[in-house]
Formats: structure tokens, sequence, C-alpha cells
């Protein structure tokens, strides 16, 4: 008992580091599993922590939530279009690797050949997930990051079937090329197989299902028992479990209702998280620095093979492949080369060497941790750099302008509010202010007008704006169907179709932007209505029918609604006897013969004009 409590504070103060980390490297633009590294380098430098890394819980218990995620999310079609670069450099890469590194190690170091090929195999797969988060945070191009992670996902099964091939002739002296190369494909393909298998049941039972709990438990017995029952029949559980992920990715979803889509998206970025979090401040604490020290030039020996193999395996096939399919530009390429970590699995490898395997088995170990903390503290650091000087993601000085111009607005409507403030608390003098408060309004209307005209000029940044704001006003609207249900205001039946109809217009993305189910419009605006509603944006022009008359003064088309008006800074919500006047921005609901009808009375020289009700 008191073991288990001791593990359980261990895993706690665990989680609360990784979270204090990583709340400080949005601060300081490092990649969070880096700064996980280091910490648990300075933990481990301050005190005697003893944690054990054991192989089978970073193969059994770290690996499979991490490759299932990657797998799930990964875009199937773009895999598809990209599979001849990705299989050339997870497969001929990988076996490249192993034998360049191997060669090299054994003229550099005291390793002989069939042990230096063995730290090939451990050192061959490559782990970028501190890549693949700098990469969402600059936004690189979608090809470029699904060719790194494409090629990490099917590379981990290559390295791990091989390093079992190439263990077993080490151990035992004896090599037979076609006995190996029967077994590779066998363990490969075994894998993939059952992945396929499995994934496609799970995904047919998620489509006669309609609870999220369930089947998020059935993604995770997939996730785990695809790896299980994989190794059980002596096939490669890591490519199982990519092949179950891809699957499950492409047809679970089309059987998902859209809360379940949601959740199941949180829950595995969430599950990524804690992972990742864990096994890299594990990673930090398990490292033994005077060992480093101790064994720093078959480390640099071993630092110099790896990046000499990437190089060669990127700028060498990918020449190879550019003649099969669209190619690999030559700074993409440089990328590539230097992104190519190493990280859980080949440390997860290097651990699981056998006390037979002699004295060399710490040796090994420490030239992969080595290696490991190279690519994470030098590469990873500076990936961003390296992707800004060969501009890969430039910087678009009109969406620039468009931050400057906003950023000025709102800090000068912050500063109206302040001084406002002050003057109301008896601070700032009646006339003080009297002479502010009209500078202000016309500097925040010039402020205004100058976003409003680069919005014109690129349209985009607008349809990006209010693309955010309404996905922000329906995560909020959800919140307030959360908060009815805890206060007793609503049943959870109501909560589960109110929460689902919010999940199912966050899951179009874009559109019309429209928060509320049809049917719960006035019977006015949906009898007899044409098609689906719309809502559109109307200006009020100077001289049109219904400048300066109120609303209930004018006959509107019969399923026509203004939902509210804009009038400078304000929102306004129109009564019968609310005044519109010239530049009045009215938002209105109606069919789209409606709209264009009440379009008309805001124009100027509308002939058909007011009508007294």
């Amino acid at each position: 008992m008191q073991q288990f409590l001791t593990t359980e504070t261990l895993i706690i103060e665990l989680l609360l580091i990784a979270s204090l980390v990583a709340i400080a490297v949005r601060r300081l633009k490092i990649p969070y599993t880096v700064a996980l590294v280091v910490v648990g380098l300075l933990l481990t430098a301050q005190s005697a922590a003893t944690i054990e890394l054991t192989p089978e819980l970073i193969l059994a218990l770290f690996v499979p939530p991490l490759v299932f995620e990657a797998a799930f999310h990964l875009n199937l079609t773009e895999l598809r279009k990209n599979l001849a670069p990705i299989l050339v450099l997870a497969i001929p890469g990988v076996i490249l690797t192993m034998l360049i590194v191997g060669t090299l190690l054994s003229f550099g170091t005291s390793l002989n050949f069939t042990t230096a090929l063995v730290f090939g195999a451990i050192i061959a797969a490559t782990d970028p997930v501190a890549v693949i988060a700098l990469f969402h945070l600059l936004g690189v191009p979608k090809r470029l990051a699904l060719l790194v992670e494409g090629e990490s996902l099917l590379n981990d099964g290559t390295a791990l079937v091989l390093f079992n091939l190439v263990l077993a002739v080490a151990l035992t002296g004896k090599f037979d090329l076609m006995s190996s190369i029967f077994d590779f494909i066998r363990v490969a393909l075994g894998g993939v197989v059952l992945g396929l298998v499995l994934g496609w049941l799970i995904s047919r039972l998620i489509a006669r299902i309609d609870d999220y709990l369930i089947e998020i438990t059935l993604t995770t017995v997939l996730a785990y028992g695809s790896y299980l029952l994989a190794e059980k029949l002596n096939f490669s559980g890591v490519l199982a479990v990519v092949a179950a992920g891809l699957i499950t990715g492409s047809l679970g979803p089309q059987g998902m209702s859209p809360t379940t889509r949601i959740v199941l998206s949180n829950f595995w970025e969430y599950i990524t998280f804690l992972v990742n979090s864990l096994v890299f401040l594990l990673i930090g604490l398990e490292v033994d620095i005077p060992a480093l020290v101790g064994s720093w030039q078959p480390i640099l020996w071993a630092i110099g093979a790896v990046l000499f193999a990437r190089a060669v395996v990127i700028y060498g096939l990918s020449w190879i492949t550019g003649r099969l399919t669209e190619p690999i530009s030559m700074r993409w390429r440089h990328v590539l080369a230097w992104g190519g970590l190493r990280g859980a699995l080949s440390l997860a490898l290097a651990l699981s060497l056998p006390v037979a395997f002699g004295a060399d088995r710490y040796l090994l170990r420490t030239m992969a941790f080595g290696v490991a903390l190279f690519t994470l503290l030098v590469q990873a650091t500076t990936m961003s750099p390296l992707i800004r000087r060969l501009k890969i993601v430039t910087v678009d000085p009109i969406q620039v302008d468009y931050e400057l111009r906003l950023a000025r607005l709102m800090a000068l409507r912050s500063a109206e509010t302040h001084i406002e403030r002050r003057y109301r608390e008896g601070l700032i003098s009646a006339p003080v202010w009297e002479r502010l408060k009209p500078k202000l309004l016309e500097q925040t209307a010039l402020l205004a007008d100058a976003v409003r005209e680069i919005l014109r000029i690129e349209p985009k940044l607008e349809i990006e704006e209010l693309e955010t704001a309404r996905r922000e006003i329906l995560r909020t609207q959800r919140a307030a169907y959360l908060g009815m249900r805890a206060d007793g205001l609503i049943s959870e039946e109501v909560f589960e179709k109110l929460s689902a109809e919010v999940d199912a217009v966050l899951e179009e993305g874009g559109g019309p932007f429209w928060f509320v189910p049809q049917e719960s419009l006035p019977k006015r605006l949906k009898s007899g209505i044409s098609g689906t509603a719309e809502v559109a944006e109307i200006v009020v022009q100077p001289g049109a029918a219904c400048d300066t008359k109120l609303v209930k003064e004018i006959h509107w088309p019969q399923h026509f609604v203004i939902a509210s008006l804009r009038r400078g800074t304000q929102i306004i919500i129109p009564k019968g006897d609310t005044t519109l006047y010239a530049g009045d921005i009215l938002t209105a609901v109606g069919d789209e013969a409606a709209l264009r009808q009440g379009r008309l009375f805001c124009q100027k020289d509308n002939p058909s004009g007011p009508k007294e009700s």
C-alpha cells in the first residue's frame, strides 16, 4: 500500500511540474518537450531521484496512445497523395540509416560491426513531437508537416521490426538473408493487416452506438488492444496501432455524432499531452550525467553518424521520390534533415537490450541518451530560426498592417474606457472630460475606419475574424447550457439536445453565421420560408426609405427580422419604436427573397418607399 501511495504521489508531482512547465514555455517560446527534458535534467542534478524508465513502460503504456492519436488525426487522403516519399523514407530510409550509422561507428568506436548495427537500428526511428508542435505554431505548409509526421509514424514500426531482427543476429551470430527478409515482411504486414481489421470492426461498432463515453472507451481499447494482440501474435504492435488509428480516423467519425467527434478529439488531445509530458520529463530524470561525460567520444561519433545518415537519406532518397511524385523542394529537405529528432522509442529500444548482450549494453544506452538529448536540446531549439531563415513561413505584410491597426484601435478604446471610469469616480473633472471625450471619439472612429478599410482590401482577414468570433459565440452558448443544467434550469435530455445542436454547427465550419436551429424562429418568419434562413448585414444609406424612420413604420417583407443593429460602437436590439439612421448596420435574418427586398428599403432612391402602417 505504501509503495502504491508513493508511486501515486510521484505521478501527481510530475503532472504538476509538467503543468507549470507548460505555462512557462508560453512566455519562453521554446518547444514544450525540450523544456520538460531540461527540467528533468535539473531535477536529476538536484536530487537523487530513483525512477526506473523501463522499456515495457514506454512501449506498452506510452507508445500506443501517442501513435494512435497521431494516426487518427492524419488526413488519409493527403497521406495517400504523399505515400511514395513517406514509404521510401520510412522503409529504405530506416534500413539505410542503420547501415550508415553502424558502419561509421564500427570504424570510429570500439564497437564491432554487429553491435554497431544494433545501435543503428535503435537510433533509426525519428520522434519529431517537438518539431510537429512547432510546425503547428508557426503554420508551415501542411504537406511538409504531413511528410514529417507520416514518416515518423511508419518508421517507428519499421525500426522496431529491424531492431528485433538485428538483435537476434547479434545474440546468435547467425544471419540468413532470405529468412530475415521473410520475417521482416511477415511481422510488418501482419501488424498492418491486423490493425486494419480491428480498426474496421471498431468503426462499424461505433457507427451503431450514439454514446460518446462508450465510443471513447472503444477507441482506447483499440489503441492498446491492437498493440497487445499484435505483439502476442509476433506481429508489429506499433504498425498495428498505426493501421488501426488510420482506418478509425477515416471511417469512425462518419458514424459519430458531432458531440462525440468533439469530445473524442479533446480526449485524445489530452491523453497525448499527458503521455508526452510524462515521457519527456522521465527522459530528463533518467539521464545519467556522469556517464554521458565519461562517454563523450563515442557519443560525439554517434551524433555525427546520425546526422550524416539523415542527410544521405533525405537528400539522396528525396531525389528518387521526386521522379515518382511531386518533388520535395531543397528548402523542405533542409527542414526534414534537421528535423529528424530521436526520442521515446529509441530510448525504449536501448533500455530493452538484454543482459546477454554483454558489456556494450550500457555504452549503447548512454550513446542513445546522448543522441536523444542532442536532437532535443540543439536541433529542436534551432528549428524555428531555420524555418524562418529558409523563408518557409513568410510574414504577410497586410496581416501585420491589420494587426497594427487593430491593436491601436483596441488600445485607444481601452484608454477611453479607463479615462471615463476615472471621470465617473470623480478623479477627472467635468471640464477636462468634456474636452477629452470628443477627441477620443473622433480618433477612435478614425482608427475603426482604418480597420474597416484594410478589411475591404483583404476580405480573407474579415472571414478569419468572423469565423473565430462565430466559434466563440457557439462555445459560449454551450457553456451557458452547461450552467443551466448545473443550476437545474434544464433537464439532462434538453441539455443533450441543445449541446448537440451547437456541436453540429461547430462541426460545419464557416457557412452562414447562424447560431440557433430554424425550428426556434418566430412563426411569422419560418412559416412559408423558402429554403434555409440566412443572415446578412445591411447598411442604411443616407436618403434611404427607412432613414430617420421608426422600425414599425416600414412594411418589411413577411419573412424578414432585424436581429440587431450596430451604430458606431453600440449594439442595439431594435424595437418597433427604434429609429433607423444612415450608417446603421442591420443584422437581418430571412430567406434569400426577403433579404433582397429588405435591402431595397435601406438603399438610396428606392422607388418603393416606406409605407405608413
